[in-house]
């Protein structure tokens, strides 16, 4: 009974201890059939062997990378300087939008005047468009892609990379709108203050830089080329724009300045009428308006008898004001400022000393051309 008892226990073991109890069995048993020794005490693993150790030959999985922690700056993220950056400017231009639509009188914050002047031109408007209006749309998708950057759900199913790199197209195309924006003003609009103009710009500026900080420069150079190709289709856009418009006299919207003439004062030197002469030889044309300083100067300095053979361009014939418009002769030529002088190709900005002309149409004083 004991060896029945002894084998039915041994059945319940696992194979290797059963195995070295059935030998411990056996061997007591052949040297006395009636006793039974005590099988050896064993233990378990105080941990279950890896998946490695059973099956050497799998392949451990590969690491996991940590997500890139997001770009950031003095502690804040991009995203969130992006989103506050395109806050202010959706409210800038959501006001300028509405003084655009309304015709409202805009508040200027610097002293001075002229806030409103290029905000009522030609150059407000883009293909019929408001302007204020596009940079709405504009810092509002900004705002909206950089709060979903943020964390926000406005749009799902949008890739996190997708998001970044239309942030930096969209930024790349307000950094060249602005750039635009402020060659015109500085040529177009000259002693106009704007600041509603330069604060978009600094706002945009700003956002470009934010975006560039948040991709990288390494990850930005790639896509240089697609950068290049934006800003050209925005500047040829605005180029396309703007081909018609004209500049009419700042500070008059409300007023019609009718056109005088001033009266020349100054004698003609023989230099100066020999000079005048040789200048309207080589097509030399001074453009001018009637109202302008420095115009008159150059005038004076030439004196009534040279001014009378000058080939002068009125810019302004017709007055200046509410709805009077440059001269299209001036506008073709794009004229900038006045005085302009164009002679032989080059084109000369301000009043002009008499010896600066002569040496840029190559008079002598003797009156023969240089070789």
């Amino acid at each position: 009974m004991a060896t029945i008892s002894a084998t039915l226990s041994i059945s319940f073991l696992p194979s290797s201890i059963r195995f070295a109890v059935a030998t411990t069995s056996t061997s007591t048993t052949s040297s006395s059939s009636w006793r039974i020794k005590r099988p050896a005490r064993f233990r378990c693993c105080a941990e279950p062997s890896s998946p490695e150790q059973e099956n050497p030959s799998t392949p451990a999985p590969p690491p996991v990378k940590p997500p890139a922690s997001p770009s950031s700056l003095w502690g804040i993220s991009t995203s969130t300087w992006s989103a506050g950056v395109a806050g202010l400017g959706f409210l800038e231009t959501a006001y300028l939008s509405y003084i655009k639509l309304t015709g409202s009188e805009a508040f200027c914050p610097v002293s001075g005047g002229g806030c409103g002047d290029v905000l009522q031109s030609d150059y407000s408007v883009v293909f019929g468009i408001p302007l204020p209006l596009l940079g709405l749309v504009a810092y509002g998708l900004v705002l909206t892609l950089s709060l979903q950057e943020n964390g926000k759900k406005f749009l799902p199913g949008i890739d996190d990379l997708d998001i970044r790199l239309t942030l930096l197209l969209i930024s790349t195309s307000m950094a060249t709108a602005s750039s635009y924006f402020l060659y015109i003003l500085n040529t177009r609009f000259i002693r106009t203050s704007c600041s509603y103009c330069l604060l978009s710009a600094f706002l945009s500026f700003t956002l470009f830089s934010i975006r560039v900080k948040d991709l990288g420069l390494e990850r930005v150079q790639k896509f240089v080329g697609l950068q290049l190709s934006v800003a050209i289709i925005v500047a040829l856009a605005l180029t396309n724009s703007y081909s018609s418009a004209t500049t009419q006299l700042n500070g008059t919207d409300d007023f019609v300045l009718e056109r005088y003439d001033t009266e020349i004062t100054t004698e003609s030197t023989p230099f100066a009428i020999a000079l005048a002469k040789h200048l309207h030889s080589v097509g030399a044309k001074m453009y001018g308006a009637f109202w302008c300083s420095h115009c008159n100067e150059q005038k004076q300095i030439f004196g009534r008898e040279a001014t009378k053979i000058l080939d002068y361009v009125e810019c302004f014939p017709n007055g200046a004001g509410k709805g009077k418009k440059m001269a299209p002769e001036c506008a073709a030529a794009g004229i900038e400022g006045f005085p302009t002088w164009i002679i032989n190709g080059k084109v000369l900005g301000g009043d002009q000393e008499l010896p600066i002309l002569a040496e840029e149409s190559g008079f002598t004083v003797e009156g023969t051309e240089q070789s």
